[in-house]
């Protein structure tokens, strides 16, 4: 832990970070990590999209509701007879044509179902829903930690090759320095032409190692904009992580218990187990009560055999539905839901399995860069070092120009293999605190009048009842 804080780059989180340190000084503001992360946490389209799937899963327990609850309907119906048939009546005084129906009508329907009993189904597609519901919350938090992990990644990236192209640079301006010494030299005789060439194919080499060095940073920043969405100008160092663990059995421990991806597995798998109850309830009775309402005007219809006079009618009354056979429906889509909850159990393994192999491999790599760090400073110190040994020989006579460049590329190695050290450390460190499940925007220093509450959807919409409690059209900055 303390090799972290003294070597590692720095991130943010409340309970995470001990502190934030100062960063690089320059003239204009340095944007910090814990801005970066706030930028993207507004504005990354991966989190705003599962955030807008996840409302579309919280919407899944009221329609599981609302198979539960009364249903009205009203209905009407004008009827026009063109062509009617007509029955001769005497009528006394002689054979009169009457029409049988009347020319035209006008029928209003009312009805009214309640649904008192249906086999379990609609109690346990509730149960379902909410399970998935709570599942849905879980993957949300994973796919912030993911986010989160991706843009400390990008972030690391840009100061790690921001410093790799400025060692290059100064690497050029070494090498040019060297060759205009060593042109100088040859013209009066202290050195060979061998030696110039040597110089020049050095310089041209870094050149070109220069010029790949800024391109990887071209593409760190522009990794950086499509995370963060907008491009980085300077950045600080990164605070130091705190909440690390102290060995990877404890890391294990911690991820077992509070791991999203983990809790989201077992949650689809309590959901797959009620959805096994809603098949097997479709072979159950029904039974609801019902109101029905009929109004009939014949819109003064005449000359008919029958009464053209209004007509009225209600009923009142329960149902019961007792299933036979459906064609074998009901037992193919419980066995479906079986097997269901067997590939859910399987996954919930799986999910566990790969959460427990990732926190033991990341935490072998961040044990490995911290070690690698202690050995790269130890390496740009030495090298460093002989170095200047190697041009104090040299101008004594002892060495070649061919030692000082060699000297000189393997310190830039050093240097170059130091700076990635760092950055491997800090993005390991904080994606196993990731895969601990400790690394979600309630974890980290943002500020928390802005965080996504998943619950207050799921509160808004569970008990909506109205049919015409529309949300307004989103758009993609929704």
């Amino acid at each position: 832990m303390k090799m972290l804080m003294a070597s590692v780059s720095r991130i943010a989180a409340a309970a995470l970070l001990g502190g934030c340190a100062a960063g690089v000084t320059t003239a204009a503001r340095a944007e910090t990590l814990i801005e970066a992360l706030t930028a993207a946490y507004k504005s990354n389209p991966t989190l705003s999209g599962a955030r807008a799937r996840q409302r579309g899963v919280d919407e899944n327990v009221a329609l599981a509701k609302a198979d539960g609850r009364p249903a009205a309907s009203l209905g009407g119906t004008y009827n026009e007879q063109i062509a009617r048939p007509e029955q001769l009546i005497n009528t006394g005084a002689g054979l009169t044509r009457l029409a049988v129906t009347p020319l035209r009508s006008a029928v209003g329907q009312g009805s009214v179902s309640v649904p008192l009993y249906s086999g379990g189904t609609v109690r346990n597609a509730i149960h379902a829903a909410e399970r998935r519901v709570e599942a849905g919350q879980n993957d949300l938090r994973g796919t912030e930690a993911s986010v989160f992990a991706n843009v400390v990644g990008a972030y690391m990236d840009v100061i790690r090759d921001s410093q790799i192209a400025s060692l290059n640079l100064q690497n050029v301006k070494a090498l040019e320095v060297n060759l205009r010494a060593s042109k100088e030299r040859f013209e009066v005789g202290d050195l060979t032409r061998t030696d110039v060439a040597q110089s020049e194919s050095r310089l041209a080499l870094a050149r070109a190692t220069a010029q790949q060095a800024q391109a990887q940073l071209v593409a760190s920043r522009e990794n950086y904009n499509a995370l963060v969405g907008h491009a980085p100008e300077a950045l600080e160092d990164a605070p130091p992580l705190a909440g690390l663990p102290a060995t990877a059995e404890a890391a294990v421990s911690t991820a077992l218990a509070d791991n999203p991806d983990i809790r989201s597995a077992q949650k689809s798998r309590e959901a797959a187990r009620y959805d096994i109850k809603v098949a097997e309830g479709a072979v159950l009775p029904r039974i609801s009560a019902f109101v029905q309402g009929n109004y009939t005007d014949y819109l003064r219809s005449e000359n008919t055999l029958i009464s053209a006079a209004n007509v009225k009618s209600a009923q009142a009354g329960a149902s019961l539905t007792i299933p036979l056979y459906q064609g074998g429906r009901p037992g193919a889509a419980q066995r479906q839901a079986v097997a269901s909850e067997s590939a859910a159990i399987d996954r919930s393994i799986e999910v566990e399995r790969g959460v427990v192999a990732d926190v033991r491999a990341t935490y072998a790599r961040w044990q490995a860069a911290l070690q690698n760090i202690e050995a790269t400073r130890t390496a740009v110190s030495s090298a460093e070092l002989s170095l200047e040994g190697v041009k104090a020989e040299n101008s004594v006579g002892s060495r070649t120009i061919l030692d000082i460049l060699n000297a000189e590329q393997e310190a830039l190695n050093a240097r170059v293999q130091l700076v990635s050290a760092q950055r491997d450390a800090y993005v390991a460190a904080f994606g196993l605190l990731a895969s601990m499940g400790h690394a979600q925007a309630s974890d980290l220093a943002i500020d928390p009048a802005i965080l996504y509450d998943p619950q207050a959807n799921y509160r808004r919409v569970r008990g909506k009842i109205f049919d015409f409690d529309f949300d307004k059209r989103a758009g993609p900055s929704d």
